[in-house]
Formats: structure tokens, sequence, C-alpha cells
């Protein structure tokens, strides 16, 4: 990890390693204490109070847990498309024997091309 850039869940960590307290970080950001309070205790953040938190601190912040989430986002899409695809195959793989069968049971002469099919 860049040591410029922190996570969000480092703010309270970084104020309290300045000894600042969190009505100091206030007025030196511009945000409400509220505001304040929100984002130490990991709720959501503005991009407008992030950028205050960053001149204020001077780095760069980001938000790990969101690339952690995409990232999860992805692996579980591409499960998805996976099962899909094996429940497509059994599916043609189903229809091309029961089809033929079906064929059979009408007409006793196919049955050999169903047991053709059926053995290949």
């Amino acid at each position: 990890m860049n040591p410029k850039t922190i996570n969000l869940r480092d703010i309270k960590k970084m104020r309290l390693e300045r000894h600042w307290s969190q009505d100091q970080l206030s007025e030196m950001s511009g945000l409400s204490i509220r505001t304040i309070q929100r984002i130490e205790n990991g709720e959501n953040a503005g991009l407008e109070s992030l950028k205050s938190l960053a001149a204020v601190f001077e780095i760069n912040i980001t938000d790990s847990d969101k690339n952690q989430e995409m990232e999860q986002i992805r692996n579980e899409e591409e499960y998805v498309q996976n099962v899909k695809g094996v429940y497509k195959l059994l599916a043609i793989a189903f229809l091309s024997l029961v089809a033929p069968f079906i064929i059979a049971v009408n007409d006793s002469s196919n049955w050999i091309v169903f047991l053709w099919m059926l053995l290949s």
C-alpha cells in the first residue's frame, strides 16, 4: 500500500496519532463533528468530505473495501456464468437423448438410430 494512501477506516487512527480531537479535526477540515463521527464509524462519506480529510492529512483516501466488493462481484458473476454453462450443456445432452428416444418409441424401426446415438 502506498504510504500516502489510507483507507477510510484508518481516519480515526490517524487523528489519534496526531492527538487531535474530533472537534479539532472538524475545524481543520471544515466538516461537522457529526460527519467526522460517521466517517470514523465506517459510514459512507461524500467526495467533498473525503477531499477535505485528504487535504488535512496530506494523503490520498481510498476505500479498498469497494475494490474488494467489486472483485467479489466479478468472481460471483463468473461463477454464475460457469454454472449456466454447465446447465446449458446438461440440457443439450438431455435433449439430444430424449428426442431420438421419443422418435424410437413412436416408430420401432428407429431403435437402431437411438442406440447408435446413445453409444456415440
